[in-house]
């Protein structure tokens, strides 16, 4: 963060001030709709692995580029007019100071507090990019398609390592999806009008009454508590009843296995809230931007 602009002390005195506007008008939005915490959260995971943690997400389409927005993993995102509310209150206390980048990383940790989920210290100092193009955002963000082998590539050409896959992969235990993210599973697994064998059967045959051939918008809740940030995820994958392949695919590794083994009881709910912040500070490390590398935009959605 750009401290040289301003004296210590009155630094310190404007990151408060715009640490606890933020945290308010965040707050604001969460305690009116709490459903907008996980694609919150999915909206910083989905920035940092394109391009890095530069607010790249955020950009609009123009009449020249198709942006990150367009690509088909980010067109059930949501959650944007909380981050351009917090932009506009957060300039008026330090005009040009806090990137649009460091505004998703914060309201992300922010958002998942509020409905009691993990904390984590957010590092500060990203700038904002300048570039967004659709077609990276679809080949570099990992699928729910995915087996272990290509979210472990996934994940490392970002340096994340496996652990980070396993504990990021519990943040699959809140919010929804949408039948498109399924479908592939319950009717065509292998292209041949077959079903996904790692499936529990019962699950299968709920998930099939749900969702019809071809069918992609109906909501599917994440687990049996969605709305609940607990270590139900693990529970769920162990036994089967997961609705991504991705997230069944961590049965198919001897470490991301191991994890989940481990956090089967509630026993393991405080040391998977402390692991999820060291992974999301880890996360938040990806391809940061800093000193005269990128800007701090006026506008999240536009570059400067």
């Amino acid at each position: 963060m750009c401290s040289m602009c301003f004296k210590p002390l009155e630094w310190k005195r404007l990151r408060c001030q715009f640490l606890r506007k933020l945290k308010d008008v965040t707050a604001k939005f969460i305690s009116r709709t709490p459903s907008l915490a996980p694609p919150l959260l999915r909206m910083h995971f989905h920035d940092c692995f394109v391009r890095g943690c530069d607010g790249s997400v955020l950009l609009n389409s123009t009449s020249k580029n198709q942006a990150e927005k367009a690509a088909i993993p980010n067109q059930f995102l949501i959650g944007y007019q909380v981050i351009d509310a917090v932009k506009s209150a957060v300039e008026k206390i330090c005009p040009g100071v806090v990137s649009c980048a460091d505004i998703v990383a914060l309201v992300a940790r922010d958002a998942i507090t509020l409905i009691k989920g993990p904390s984590w210290q957010v590092e500060l100092g990203r700038r904002d990019g300048t570039v967004s193009i659709a077609s990276e955002a679809l080949n570099k963000l990992p699928s729910p398609f995915m087996n272990i082998t290509q979210l472990k590539a996934s994940f490392q050409s970002v340096g994340l390592s496996v652990k980070d896959l396993a504990v990021l992969s519990g943040g699959h235990t809140i919010g929804i999806s949408h039948c498109i993210g399924v479908n592939p599973r319950l009717f065509n697994f292998t292209g041949k009008g077959d079903t996904d064998p790692s499936l529990d059967p019962k699950y299968l045959a709920k998930l099939r009454r749900t969702c019809k051939p071809g069918e992609c918008t109906t909501i599917l809740p994440m687990d049996s508590s969605p709305k609940k940030f607990d270590i139900d995820y693990y529970t769920t994958v162990s036994n089967r009843r997961r609705l991504f392949q991705s997230d069944a695919a961590l049965l198919d590794d001897t470490e991301t296995k191991t994890y989940i083994q481990q956090h089967l009881s509630h026993a393991g709910s405080m040391r998977f809230f402390d692991d999820f912040g060291v992974s999301m500070v880890n996360m938040g490390r990806i391809g940061v931007l800093t000193g005269k590398n990128g800007e701090i935009r006026k506008q999240c959605a536009f570059v400067n």
